[in-house]
């Protein structure tokens, strides 16, 4: 939990969420918390640690000091990730894992990357012919410039929880915006802006048993667009679940929903982001391979209102990470 990026503090909700489900009858928990300067260091299993920045916890590439962590991931039998944005989500704590061995749920190392990315997941939903929102890639040494009409969004490519994102209004916006979004990544997206209703769908499952999609949620965020405000703060959106789109329309971002998590190989879980266009063409926003996951975030309360509550999310989630493990054990390298 934890983690260095700007959303550490969201992932400490969420695994305050998960150690207060997880069963006692059936798990012994173990924490580490991963401070803002990168610092590992075991709890309790029953309460974060608190480890604060510069505290005694050390990073992690010194042996000694974290002998107990490095023995802790040794002997556990699955680690579930809680962790947001970069050094967590990006497929960087996930090689870990797969070097030490370990079980772990969620996505891989290459669909964690690939989705955290959202210039490079855009470039391999078009490939599969999924509908993506439009966009143009602002690398280190391009001119800034944007090639659609106003409003635009921009963005950091590879951050979460719409940290360092503007709505660009018109070109005296666009510099400043760019430098807002450069302060957390070097690559920078200006996307169209599609107009029509934000909706989410979770998915479950590994390449077996075949992924299912929960049923849809609006949202309905109270500031001008879902920033992070409207995401964490009190009363700053609302969840309409079921979303109210036509069933039709619904079953179409199932179906997108279910594609867009096999196209990047997914597995475990994910939430995908859609806008459904004012004449009900369904277009896909991004995924977030680890989203928010206290009791009461989206992905949770869709699969509550889909028939699995969270404690039994939990249990999935922990089963698809060990069946995992288990089919690729015997592959050889």
């Amino acid at each position: 939990m934890g983690g260095r990026s700007s959303e550490h503090e969201i992932s400490l909700a969420s695994a305050r969420s998960v150690l207060a489900e997880l069963d006692p009858e059936r798990y012994e928990v173990a924490t580490i918390e991963i401070a803002r300067d990168g610092g590992w260091q075991l709890g309790t299993g029953t309460e974060p640690p608190a480890l604060e920045a510069g505290s005694a916890g050390r990073a992690l590439p010194v042996p000694r000091a974290q002998a107990p962590v490095a023995q802790t991931l040794a002997e556990v039998d699955v680690v579930i990730p809680v962790l947001h944005g970069p050094f967590g989500e990006d497929g960087t704590v996930q090689g870990l894992l797969e070097l030490a061995g370990v079980p772990y749920v969620g996505a891989g190392v290459a669909a964690s990357a690939l989705c955290m990315d959202k210039d490079l997941f855009k470039a391999v939903l078009r490939d599969r012919g999924v509908p993506v929102a439009s966009h143009h890639a602002i690398r280190l040494g391009d001119a800034v410039e944007n090639p659609f009409s106003y409003p635009v969004f921009v963005k950091p490519a590879r951050l979460g929880s719409s940290v360092g994102i503007s709505k660009v209004h018109d070109e005296s916006e666009l510099g400043p915006a760019v430098e807002l979004a450069r302060r957390h990544d070097e690559k920078v997206l200006v996307e169209e802006f599609v107009a029509g209703t934000e909706v989410e769908c979770g998915v479950l499952g590994n390449q077996r048993p075949a992924p299912i999609a929960s049923v849809v949620g609006e949202i309905v965020p109270r500031a001008e667009w879902y920033d992070y405000g409207a995401k964490y703060e009190e009363d700053g959106s609302d969840i309409v679940v079921p979303a109210r789109i036509p069933d039709a329309v619904a079953a179409r971002v199932q179906e997108l929903a279910v594609e867009a998590f096999v196209a990047t190989e997914c597995e475990g879980m994910a939430r995908v982001d859609f806008f459904v266009r004012p004449g009900g063409e369904v277009v896909v926003n991004e995924i977030n391979t680890i989203p928010g996951f206290t009791s009461t975030s989206v992905y949770a309360r869709l699969f509550e209102a889909s028939g699995i509550p969270y404690r039994e999310l939990l249990d999935r989630l922990i089963g698809l990470a060990l069946e995992r493990h288990e089919r690729r054990r015997d592959l050889e390298y």
